[in-house]
């Protein structure tokens, strides 16, 4: 059995936008961060990143969409917050910003991640945003360049 799989590196030509929703910018900053360094670490080259920044996460997919659409990316790493209240816009949101990067995902067939926390309290975020148990920015962009390396292989 012949195992195909991505690897950590990038070439260094490959460019890649970070979309960021806006909302909860104290934990969304620090998963930009997080992506940046990533990228940066992996060998890309910061002039080969750019920063989307959307309002929040139901308009992740909007900007997505338009990102691939408009050729000049490889990749495309997702990042936000949504954080649980007392009404049930949090699941809306939350459902709504899932199945719409899939959907955009599918449609164009490019590495896409989704680094959008969705968490029941502040602390939550704040753990998932570098304070306890890593920086989801950082995993997200990690996928990408993984995922970007086995699309290569797949391609052979």
């Amino acid at each position: 059995m012949k195992i195909i799989e991505g690897k950590l590196s990038l070439k260094g030509d490959e460019k890649i936008a970070i979309v960021n929703g806006r909302f909860n910018h104290i934990i969304t900053d620090r998963l930009v961060e997080g992506a940046k360094d990533s990228f940066l670490r992996h060998g890309g080259k910061e002039e080969n990143l750019d920063l989307i920044l959307v309002p929040g996460a139901f308009e992740i997919p909007f900007a997505l969409e338009k990102a691939l659409a408009s050729g000049r990316y490889d990749a495309v790493c997702c990042v936000g917050a949504v954080i649980r209240g007392a009404t049930p816009h949090f699941d809306y949101i939350s459902a709504e910003a899932t199945k719409g990067i899939a959907n955009v995902t599918l449609k164009y067939g490019k590495p896409v991640s989704n680094g959008v926390l969705t968490t029941d309290t502040i602390e939550q975020a704040i753990e998932r945003a570098g304070s306890k148990v890593g920086n989801k920015g950082a995993e997200a962009m990690t996928t990408i360049i993984e995922m970007l390396d086995l699309y290569s292989e797949l391609g052979k």
